[in-house]
């Protein structure tokens, strides 16, 4: 099972030197992968709801300067040496397609084979609005006819595509992905058209288990949506297993509810033993991945933070 843990594109912490510490240090502390969050503007007024908040009110700590999120994870991977990246997620529809997959192929390049691509059709309307993407309403299609889109131009020598949202053809774009057939795609979102998106697409699931609509705050609801995914994969004509799951957790520790939706324990609540437990039990079920958010108002609070964790928690799984 591989670790990872928050690398910030807002804020004080996201400051070159604050940045550059942080993953260089996460990363000689054995930690396997960084992710990266993305936000191309904020707009002032949001009448959109968040999804993984039970207000539904997008967090005041976030209207801060930003990075671009992709440029960031090309700044880290010429900063480190074995880390993984993790968009954690890319928006999708914020950028034109086959811009963004020469991007793309040329991150996975200069890091040598490093990109893992977490992906979502995105929320918030207003940032839409704002960078003149596609209609937001069809932000699901377009997500999908994109990622396809990604997939023949990193996999074909001649690649061609004629679709409703982007259409190509006598082109070439080299040099292609390190990794082959392409960077492994994380799909995002806890949702049904999520879930088929993974089935259909995806290498592996990415939810966050805090998202009100669709909860996955215990291991039995857990265990019930990787099931469902599981059945899913099937009828989209692939091995059950064929789509790797993984998980990006926000809370947890003694700081978390005891008691989840459902009144069984909260998944990652309690004693660094119980925390313990729970990543065993995910690892029996199949989950390759896991990101924690670790918290500090400072790099060196934060990476105190992840050195307890891996002494608590990590040292007994």
């Amino acid at each position: 099972m591989q670790f990872g843990f928050n690398a910030p594109t807002a804020g004080p912490m996201s400051a070159t030197d604050q940045l550059v510490k942080l993953v260089v240090e996460g990363e000689a502390m054995g930690f396997d992968y960084a992710t990266f969050s993305d936000h191309v503007v904020i707009p002032t007024d949001i009448e959109a709801k968040y999804p993984y908040s039970n207000t539904g009110e997008f967090p005041a700590g976030s209207r801060v300067e930003r990075h671009e999120q992709l440029i960031e994870m090309a700044f880290v991977a010429a900063k480190t040496k074995k880390l993984r990246l993790v968009s954690s997620v890319m928006v999708v529809p914020h950028r034109p397609a086959v811009l963004t997959a020469k991007m793309l192929s040329t991150i996975d390049v200069l890091s040598g084979g490093r990109l893992v691509l977490g992906i979502g059709a995105g929320w918030m309307k207003e940032e839409f609005e704002a960078i003149q993407a596609p209609d937001f309403a069809e932000r699901g299609k377009v997500t999908d006819e994109y990622i396809k889109a990604f997939i023949e131009l990193w996999t074909k020598p001649n690649p061609k595509f004629a679709g409703k949202y982007v259409r190509f053809d006598n082109i070439l774009m080299d040099p292609k992905p390190v990794q082959k057939p392409h960077p492994p795609i994380w799909v995002g979102g806890e949702s049904g058209p999520a879930l088929r998106r993974t089935a259909q697409l995806g290498d592996a699931w990415y939810p966050i288990g805090t998202n009100p609509a669709n909860p996955l705050d215990s291991l039995k609801r857990f265990k019930t949506q990787v099931d469902r995914l599981r059945k899913m994969t099937q009828e989209a004509g692939r091995k059950a297993d064929a789509v790797g799951v993984t998980l990006r957790v926000t809370q947890f520790g003694e700081s978390a509810p005891a008691k989840a939706g459902d009144g069984e324990r909260r998944l990652f609540s309690g004693k660094p033993a119980e925390l313990a437990g729970d990543i065993k039990a995910l690892k029996e079920m199949g989950v390759g991945c896991l990101d924690f958010g670790f918290s500090g108002s400072t790099v060196d609070a934060v990476l105190a933070e992840m050195q307890k964790f891996k002494r608590d928690v990590l040292s007994l799984v």
